[in-house]
């Protein structure tokens, strides 16, 4: 390259992305996927009220860049104050701009080894270095992590509850009282893309005006709306105000904020995904157990599925369920990665991973 002059930082890094798109996938293998069960989607849909309201949204306009019905809406949804929230695209972007915020070149981040890569992505991306400890019997330990934070005096510790890639979670109260250690001038991103999936009593009991921690939240789950990207922030007023410093003000386009607004007041459809997820974990866990392998308790929109060997073997399961049409993904951190995870599917989906799994189990046995 002769003319753009990248900084030092930028020519450092690989030109890579945290995910390969099942999109890429099926333009390499010539074919579409029969069952898209990788990406955890909501593929029940979003509400048919958001769909009409983001079709209707005149797209001639700029979105609001305060998007401020959404967040009137989600203040009084949440009984706080609109102070407290921040609406960016989805948690990624929101990630992207809190590590903008607090983390320079050089300065520490504590994660778990493992956990979200796009968190790590963004880190990389502005100088940070990233220090990662271990899994605990497939959950994010927070103690660990907060123990890890104070020795290298870390800036951001992030942790997911529930947890992706492997659908476990703690209680609130187990979060609440490990902030006890976390050091003073750290911040704990608290990543709750599957709240919504969770058994009551997950999301801890404090103030959104808690200093120690940010929640990032968002519509792509629940609520049906990946492709429209739309998250929100939950902190202190203080730290809300400052995504303003950084944040791209045009970011959220005028549609999916309608579709957020009219998805967040449809409590009706938002039940009816639950129940629909609920019973896809299910069949997930059995088809599992029928195979002879052990699914985890999830509390998101998927199952992880410990395939009883190594990393080895769940990468040539996995290999074999996409030669045959079954998109799936798997974690990448040892001892997490013996296991694949199927994202919550139709009946329809879900019928076609059950008749793929038996022959992409023999041929990995055949060839590991």
């Amino acid at each position: 390259m002769t003319h753009a002059r990248l900084t030092p930082l930028a020519q450092s890094l690989p030109a890579s992305v945290p995910f390969v798109g099942p999109e890429t996938q099926e333009r390499a293998r010539g074919a579409a996927f029969d069952a898209r069960l990788g990406a955890n989607e909501n593929v029940f849909g979003a509400s048919p009220n958001a769909r009409a309201a983001m079709a209707e949204a005149d797209a001639w306009m700029y979105g609001d860049p305060e998007s401020h019905d959404l967040i009137a809406a989600l203040a009084a949804h949440l009984r706080t104050d609109p102070a407290h929230i921040m609406v960016g695209e989805g948690i990624d972007g929101l990630l992207g701009y809190l590590v903008r915020l607090c983390v320079g070149e050089g300065d520490a981040v504590v994660t778990s080894d493992g956990a979200y890569p796009t968190f790590n992505y963004h880190v990389a991306g502005f100088g940070g270095v990233l220090h990662k400890v271990p899994y605990k019997g497939d959950h994010e330990d927070p103690m660990a992590l907060f123990t890890k934070a104070a020795e290298v005096d870390a800036k951001l510790v992030y942790l997911a509850n529930p947890d992706n890639p492997m659908g476990s979670w703690h209680e609130g109260d187990t979060i609440v009282r490990a902030l006890d250690a976390l050091p003073r001038g750290c911040l704990l991103v608290l990543d709750e893309a599957y709240i919504d999936c969770a058994p009551p009593g997950t999301a801890p009991d404090l103030s959104f005006d808690d200093p120690r921690l940010v929640r990032m939240r968002t519509f792509s789950k629940a609520y049906g709306l990946a492709g429209a990207r739309v998250g929100y922030a939950l902190g202190h007023p203080d730290l809300i105000t400052a995504f303003h410093k950084v944040r791209n003000h045009f970011g959220m386009n005028r549609a999916a904020q309608a579709g957020a607004l009219a998805a967040l007041e449809d409590d009706a459809h938002l039940a009816h995904v639950l129940d629909q997820i609920d019973g896809a974990r299910r069949r997930i866990a059995e088809i599992a157990i029928d195979n002879g392998l052990a699914p985890l308790p999830s509390a998101a929109n998927f199952v992880a599925i410990d395939c009883g060997r190594d990393g080895a073997f769940a990468k040539a399961v996995l290999d074999g369920l996409i030669a045959r049409g079954i998109f799936v993904r798997m974690p990448f951190a040892v001892p997490q990665n013996r296991c694949i995870r199927v994202s919550c599917g139709t009946p329809e989906d879900l019928d076609a991973f059950a008749a793929a799994l038996p022959e992409a189990l023999a041929d990995a046995a055949k060839q590991v």
